[in-house]
């Protein structure tokens, strides 16, 4: 039993892993806009069919389509501010996050069409031989998952504290229209935010790959757990997107191994729920939320 218990939270920290970062990117665009994006799942998704289009169709090694899938579906992300929510800046915020729920839709239907409806896969990146841990093994991909999420976080680090760029965005997220007036360039600031979370989405999306495959329509289950990984942790917290990632992934492969695999996908969605009644800014939020 004690052995089976390990397997599920080795499953549910590699899950926690992709969740963190996919929750990551709804914090990094919430904190420049205040809109929720939900065509963040679609990134994900993006970054998987790319590496995998980029991989069948030239010798290139894996290492450089990984950096080429990041870098177009980066551009895909700029695209979508510039030609979608900087338009329509002065709407609300509601009226923003309906464009994102439409762009995920178009980007689902570019994909549909490009890739087709089958489900695509990747070969691991260091073999496939399962590493023994106590009574519970490790596919090598899920070291790659956990390497990528915690070097994802330290360059995040890296930038918000150590650089010009990284230091604008934070003050366009503590207050925009101060930062605006001392000569920050907010809107090129929310173009970079789009592109920074586009980017962590591909990367997520890519190491995610070898394990589960990837399909036109993966984004929309993936993206909503990130955002329930982000409301957990607390919405524009980076540390809380960080720790609901990982305790919504553990918690849910718990639920699905001790109760039933049929409550895997509700876990999530009941935790959601819970928090929005018991503690609405989530675990590490409170009334104003600490940001970065």
């Amino acid at each position: 039993m004690s052995s089976q218990i390990l397997q599920y939270i080795i499953s549910g920290i590699t899950n926690g892993a992709i969740y963190a970062v996919i929750a990551l990117g709804f914090t990094i665009i919430y904190n420049s806009t205040e809109v929720i994006n939900f065509a963040q799942g679609e990134f994900v998704m993006l970054g998987g069919m790319a590496v995998i289009a980029l991989d069948g169709m030239s010798n290139l090694p894996l290492g450089f389509s990984f950096l080429l899938a990041v870098l177009a579906v980066t551009l895909v992300g700029i695209a979508l501010e510039r030609f979608t929510i900087r338009p329509a800046k002065s709407s609300d915020p509601i009226a923003l996050i309906i464009i994102t729920v439409g762009a995920s839709i178009f980007l689902r239907g570019v994909a549909m069409m490009f890739w087709g409806k089958d489900s695509l896969g990747l070969r691991p990146f260091t073999g496939s031989t399962p590493i023994h841990l106590g009574g519970a093994t490790l596919v090598p991909q899920s070291l790659w998952v956990l390497g990528v999420t915690v070097l994802v976080m330290a360059c995040l680090q890296f930038f918000y504290k150590r650089t010009i760029t990284g230091k604008a965005m934070r003050a366009c997220a503590f207050n925009r229209r101060a930062a605006g007036l001392v000569g920050i360039g907010v809107n090129r600031m929310v173009l970079v935010s789009f592109g920074l979370s586009a980017a962590i989405g591909a990367a997520a999306g890519i190491v995610v790959v070898p394990i589960t495959l990837c399909g036109y329509d993966v984004g929309i289950m993936l993206g909503l757990k990130g955002f329930c990984a982000a409301v957990l942790g607390g919405l524009g917290s980076s540390p809380g997107s960080i720790l609901g990632g990982f305790l919504l992934g553990v918690l849910e492969a718990l639920g699905a191994g001790l109760i039933s695999s049929g409550f895997k996908d509700a876990i999530a969605f009941f935790v959601l729920l819970l928090v929005l009644f018991i503690r609405p800014s989530g675990l590490l939020g409170s009334k104003e939320v600490k940001r970065f």
